[in-house]
């Protein structure tokens, strides 16, 4: 099974005549894409004072590396750490949203072809997966931690998301019903109430940006079912970019932390939470020491507009960008590879509004260096209606951009149908030699044929040669060119003239502008001294 990243499980026991088997039921990492109005200082203005529910823990002496227990941090700790049970009705024919890799169901055991118990088993999953099979409950667990004594309780989306019912469970087994306050789908963060006739243990946020890479930390959750479980260990990396959505920046830590563990809180030695556990690395779901958690810093201000308003504002610019690779950077003439190139301005967006065109390379936000991954997350920390200033290049002229942040529009469901992939080039087409591929003038027979909208410009990608530098890049038939080098393109002769200017200008990389049914996107090429030629 190869390795992937999954989030935590919500886990069921399911018996049968003859067999007990365990059905764990997986969740899926969320980033997402995919960011929040961080708070940077350990406590949200605003937020009750929580006090701490007993004397701090004494850290280790100067000098020394490890603490000689834990067990006083941990006695501390766990009142405010709880179990989450959600209550689900799953109907036959659906899937379970939070299905990672695998199947959801109860595995049937390895009986001996033809042994009673087999066809026992084999007639029991066909009659739960009957479409006539009523619909059945579906019960799973995850963890939770206070933050206030009135009883907001924080967890992760993915362990609440489409539950009927929500139970939480105090350390002294206490069983109190939940009502969901709101969940932010892009972090994976949910907040709950639940009402208590006395004031409950809490546990404030720490700041999460003054951790650092092998600091002592805390997870304490409930893996597996095991409620109360406390493990230790530190924290392995910063900024962790999973690819699960735009505005990933995971605490890594080689804390054991394992399916149920999810929504838990990872604590410093201070007894503050600096992280929301929320995915772990796994090639078999158990841990293996590679577990990421949401930073304090960047889930506080999401919390704080959960609990406020049920739903989370995101500032955005209206534009499409991507990180400025080495690749990139010699195309543009770039000392180093840093920086957001822009491939794309949303109409009647904030950029546009700016003058922000496609090509410009953003340097700076509000006098502070970025790159394309961190710019996303940063935008959507800024309130809308606020001024931002960006420092740009654009044609290798530096520039400074005043823009006014907008709010995120929800997201958008539909997307277009891929165009069709087709072999043959088409007639009159040129060959890029030395790339691997040929293009062609959009005309009527080219809009037609790759269904492409009236009033498309640039040139068409006719052909693809296998195994060429545009395979390896993702380019596709169908696929548009519509700027080389920053520069409009409308025909094949325009196309070829671009790249003997800069082979002119003796660059390495060349980049085209490239437009699919998945948006714009640059994508750099690297120059061979081989000339384009027509058909």
């Amino acid at each position: 099974m190869p390795d992937h990243v999954s989030a935590f499980s919500r886990s069921s026991a399911v018996m049968g005549m003859g067999a007990a088997f365990l059905a764990m039921v997986t969740a899926r990492a969320y980033a997402l894409p995919p960011a929040v109005p961080p708070a940077s200082v350990p406590t949200t203005a605003g937020a009750p004072h929580v006090t701490p529910v007993s004397d701090p823990v004494r850290l280790p002496a100067p000098g020394h590396d490890t603490p000689d227990s834990f067990a006083d941090l941990a006695a501390r700790l766990l009142p405010a750490v709880v179990n989450v049970s959600t209550t689900e009705m799953v109907r036959p024919g659906e899937e379970d949203d939070d299905g990672d890799e695998g199947d959801n169901s109860p595995q049937i055991p390895n009986f001996p072809e033809g042994s009673p118990f087999e066809k026992f088993f084999h007639d029991f999953m066909n009659r739960q997966n009957s479409p006539n099979a009523p619909p059945r409950k579906m019960q799973a667990l995850g963890s939770g931690f206070i933050i206030d004594p009135s009883g907001i309780v924080v967890t992760n989306n993915h362990v609440v998301r489409n539950a009927e019912q929500i139970t939480v469970t105090l350390q002294d087994n206490t069983v109190l019903k939940a009502h969901l306050l709101g969940h932010d789908d892009r972090t994976d963060l949910a907040v709950l109430k639940v009402d208590s006739p006395k004031p409950l243990p809490a546990v404030p946020f720490g700041d999460s940006d003054h951790a650092r890479v092998g600091d002592w930390v805390l997870a304490i959750g409930n893996p597996f079912g095991l409620s109360g479980t406390v493990t230790a260990g530190i924290i392995s990396s910063r900024g962790r970019n999973i690819e699960q959505g735009p505005y990933d920046d995971f605490i890594q830590t080689d804390a054991p932390i394992n399916k149920g563990n999810s929504g838990g809180p990872l604590f410093n030695l201070h007894g503050d939470v600096i992280g929301i556990n929320t995915a772990i690395f796994s090639p078999s779901g158990g841990s293996i020491g590679i577990g990421f958690a949401i930073p304090s810093a960047e889930a506080q201000g999401i919390i704080e507009q959960l609990r406020k308003h049920g739903k989370v504002s995101r500032g955005w610019i209206g534009v499409r960008i991507q990180d400025v690779t080495q690749d990139i950077a010699d195309g543009l003439g770039l000392k180093s590879a840093h920086g957001a190139l822009i491939a794309g301005v949303e109409a009647k967006g904030p950029a546009a509004v700016a003058h922000l065109q496609t090509g410009d390379v953003i340097l700076t936000l509000d006098g502070k260096d970025i790159d394309g991954r961190a710019l996303p997350r940063l935008v959507a920390q800024l309130p809308a209606g606020s001024v931002a200033h960006l420092g740009i290049l654009r044609h290798d002229h530096p520039m400074n951009v005043a823009i006014t942040i907008g709010a995120l529009p929800e997201e958008k469901t539909d997307k277009a149908d891929g165009k069709p992939a087709q072999k043959a080039p088409a007639t009159g087409s040129m060959a890029v030699a030395g790339l691997g591929f040929t293009v062609g003038a959009i005309d009527d027979i080219a809009r037609q044929k790759y269904n492409m909208a009236e009033g498309q410009k640039g040139v068409v990608v006719t052909g693809v040669t296998d195994d060429s530098p545009a395979a390896e890049r993702g380019l596709r038939n169908g696929d548009v060119i519509t700027e080389v080098q920053q520069t409009a393109v409308n025909t094949p002769a325009e196309l070829k003239h671009q790249i003997d200017l800069v082979r002119g200008q003796h660059r390495r990389t060349v980049l085209f502008l490239v437009q699919n049914s998945d948006g714009l996107r640059w994508v750099p090429f690297p120059l061979t001294e081989a000339g384009a030629h027509s058909d």
